[in-house]
């Protein structure tokens, strides 16, 4: 249940911004705005400020006359709680006379509507890195933390989980803490190491920290190849949370969002031209059930790894909506390019067929990552009931 809830209040938030940047941007240059919805149609009811004063009421799923419009921008509360959504008068083409139309608005102006929702996806992540570095990040203790913040006790957590390990099929997770082994407290990685390394084949009770609830397993460690060394398969580490005070939260979360940037940048570039080359990276796209999956595990995990988790998607959806792809900003602003070099717009029915196109193409890709994320999760009904554990 934790999962489901936060997955949908993670993918509301990062919508809901997106699509403010558009609607803010389209009123500051004099475009109309119809309606901006709060989740996504039917509509539940509406409300907008009279042109006389006072309010009013627009009531169910129906489509907003001249006698709503007249009015101004309509605030809807939909049914379907997933992000929000903003009508722009024009967008889908018209009078290109009417000054308050999309289309009736400059290239560059349109081009600054249509980038908005962008910047502020990017702006979001800044905002919750900074949120993340004041409150208290994961810091490998070998790394030394400026001068001014407060660190915590360092504790020994699991940082990667080998497939089809001891530690894999006991359902041990990154992000665990290993609070004790047969009762024993570790305080360092060697300590560990040692300790499990003469086991070889002897069941072993851990203590692990997920969250806030304590988790014993029984777990057999096995040789590790080519040694005759002991383990259970996992990557290990000496963690402290690190505070960091106001002015070094900014610095750091800006610094923090521009690594991020570029990470994903190199990603999708390293992605594509894999594509391009014929090889499939796998396991590296992730669709709604996959991103829903981590979402629960980062939540599991406290505060600090599921705000870095939605500043990292927040980061992801403004790269993915920048590329120039049709039915995107990014292929939105290449036909804007394209208006501009010719020195007129292509036709609006070609325009839209494109778009449409390939908003079809981005439905069955999304379908078929979904279905990769079910066959690398298992199976959907046990995936989705355990987000209601």
């Amino acid at each position: 249940m934790l999962a489901i809830i936060a997955f949908v209040i993670i993918l509301g938030l990062l919508v809901l911004v997106h699509e403010l940047g558009h609607f803010i941007t389209a009123r500051k240059c004099g475009v109309t705005c119809d309606e901006f919805g709060f989740g996504f149609p039917p509509r539940f009811l509406g409300v907008q400020r009279k042109v006389g004063g006072g309010w009013r009421w627009v009531w169910g799923a129906r489509e907003l006359t001249e006698a709503d419009t007249k009015h101004g921008t309509v605030y809807s509360l939909n049914w379907i709680p997933l992000g929000g959504f903003v009508k722009i008068k024009g967008e889908s083409g018209g009078d290109g006379h009417d000054k308050t139309s999309f289309v009736g608005r400059p290239v560059w102006q349109r081009a600054l509507i249509l980038v908005a929702g962008v910047v502020m996806n990017m702006v979001l992540a800044v905002v919750l890195l900074i949120i993340a570095f004041a409150i208290g990040v994961p810091q490998m203790s070998e790394d030394a933390a400026p001068a001014g913040t407060i660190s915590s006790p360092r504790f020994i957590q699991v940082m990667s989980v080998n497939s089809k390990s001891p530690a894999d099929r006991s359902d041990v997770k990154p992000g665990d803490v290993i609070m004790s082994i047969d009762g024993n407290v570790f305080g360092t990685v060697p300590e560990i190491q040692k300790y499990v390394g003469d086991k070889n084949s002897q069941v072993l009770y851990y203590q692990f920290r997920r969250g806030q609830d304590l988790i014993t397993k029984g777990i057999t460690p096995q040789a590790l190849t080519g040694t005759s060394t002991a383990g259970i398969g996992i990557g290990i580490g000496e963690v402290s949370i690190v505070k960091y005070p106001w002015y070094l939260a900014i610095i750091y979360g800006i610094k923090s969002a521009g690594i991020l940037l570029i990470s994903v940048l190199l990603g999708f570039w390293d992605l594509l031209s894999g594509l391009f080359r014929g090889k499939m990276v796998e396991g590296g796209v992730a669709g709604p059930v996959g991103i829903a999956s981590l979402t629960g595990q980062m939540a599991t995990l406290g505060w600090a790894y599921l705000i870095n988790f939605t500043a990292m998607l927040s980061v992801n959806l403004a790269v993915i909506n920048i590329l120039p792809i049709p039915a995107l900003d990014g292929g939105r602003l290449l036909f804007l390019l394209i208006e501009k070099l010719r020195g007129k717009p292509i036709k609006e029915t070609t325009e839209a067929m494109i778009h449409n196109s390939f908003f079809i193409l981005l439905m069955l890709l999304i379908a078929a990552v979904t279905w990769g994320d079910i066959s690398r999760l298992g199976c959907l009904t046990c995936r989705i009931s355990s987000w209601f554990n």
